[in-house]
């Protein structure tokens, strides 16, 4: 395989799942009559740039299409994040009414609905259309279409160029990264900014948090990889902020390499050691994930079999990909784990791929009376807990299992 990024050879192996179909593509009663696509899901490093990327086995438009069903607006503190998120740019980059801020991957329209509060201009790009329809129904323009040079010239000519691009928990997404990245270079003004958050690499290996893993991340980034992406595709890291959100993700602020006037915060350089001193660009750094990725399935696996042997019943919370990763990995099935529990209708009365468990409304959680709730989105762990603070009273106890098996 050549690298996304680079193109050199790569055959050094990060982590190994098996094998599972993509995670987001969830299943209706008529699709449980048919045979479902599975794929390897093996990441690879590259020893060139040390880009960390998935595999080459399914195309972008089988992983997101017109029915992709991950909603940014049912997490609360997700939106307190980006309504946050908005407020700091708009201070920082002193945005106004003639401003224009444009989002890829808008989702359904999440943090803009937060930016046409603050009265600029503002449209969104997002090529699935179950989330894109959302998005239009708040009223925020957005452009369905998949996102790099090409649009981003048309759209230069159509909407003019951008003052603040915002890019939430894309960038490991775009199989080729390096033209997804010269879009925002072409539609930048020549002193605009351009913001990207992803999960970092670096927590994502120490956390062990193999979970996050799925088709649908074409690369797992640390600033190491991403200033050498930005670097050839015509934008400047010129700042970066570590964030809680996601296990721990990254907020890298760029500019145009060419007309970009903003310096060069020193967090940036501190990052970069921190990288290199944990050993990001180096083979050893990614070896033991695969042993933590088999504890952290061994350890479940055994809570499940002692749970089921006890007569307890099991069930899980959140329909996360992450949480496909985890039950797909570990072989658990309904016998193990119930159902799931999840807040958003578009998955209720759907099965999770692989796993083929039924998805169902939170008001099942009642009638049931679990034993045990498995919070499979660990990332909101706090936010969930508190909203199952009600499970106590019939003495119900919550559990993740990523990045150690935990009950309380």
């Amino acid at each position: 395989m050549k690298c996304r990024h680079c193109g050199s050879d790569i055959d050094s192996v990060a982590l190994d799942l098996g094998s599972a179909p993509p995670s987001n593509s969830y299943l209706t009663a008529q699709h449980l009559f048919q045979a479902e696509w599975w794929y390897p899901l093996k990441i690879l490093v590259c020893e060139q740039c040390w880009l960390v990327q998935t595999q080459d086995y399914v195309d972008a438009e089988t992983l997101f299409s017109s029915n992709y069903a991950y909603f940014s607006s049912y997490s609360t503190s997700w939106l307190d994040h980006v309504r946050d998120y908005v407020a700091q740019m708009v201070a920082r980059f002193a945005l106004h009414g003639q401003s224009r801020v444009v989002e890829v991957a808008a989702n359904d329209g999440y943090l803009l609905q937060y930016v046409q509060e603050q009265r600029i201009p503002c449209y969104g790009i997002e090529p699935t259309l179950s989330t894109a329809n959302v998005a239009k129904e708040k009223g925020i323009d957005i452009v369905t279409r998949f996102f790099g040079m090409a649009t981003a010239q048309e759209l230069r000519g159509s909407h003019g160029p951008a003052d603040l691009m915002v890019a939430n928990n894309v960038l490991a997404h775009v199989p080729d990264i390096n033209d997804f990245v010269r879009g925002f270079s072409a539609l930048l003004k020549p002193d605009g900014v351009a913001t990207f958050e992803f999960p970092h690499l670096l927590n994502m290996v120490e956390q062990k948090q193999f979970d996050t893993v799925y088709h649908e991340h074409f690369s797992y980034l640390s600033l190491t990889a991403v200033e050498a992406v930005f670097g050839s595709n015509g934008l400047a890291i010129f700042d970066v902020e570590p964030l809680p959100t996601h296990g721990g993700s990254l907020r890298v602020f760029a500019q145009r390499g060419d007309t970009g006037v903003r310096s060069c915060d020193p967090r940036v350089s501190e990052l970069l050691c921190k990288e290199r001193r944990a050993g990001i660009a180096s083979l050893d750094f990614y070896r033991a994930f695969q042993r933590s990725a088999e504890t952290i399935k061994n350890d479940f696996l055994r809570f499940l079999l002692d749970a089921k042997l006890a007569a307890k019943t099991v069930v899980a919370y959140g329909a996360a990909a992450k949480g496909n990763t985890l039950l797909n990995f570990a072989g658990v099935r309904s016998d193990l784990l119930a159902f799931v529990v999840d807040r958003n209708p578009d998955k209720q009365g759907k099965f999770m791929p692989g796993s083929r468990i039924p998805i169902v409304a939170e008001a099942q959680l009642n009638r049931v009376r679990p034993d045990y709730v498995v919070i499979l989105p660990w990332n909101l762990k706090s936010e969930i807990g508190e909203q199952l603070q009600y499970t106590r009273q019939w003495n119900a106890r919550l559990v993740t299992a990523v990045p150690q098996m935990e009950i309380w």
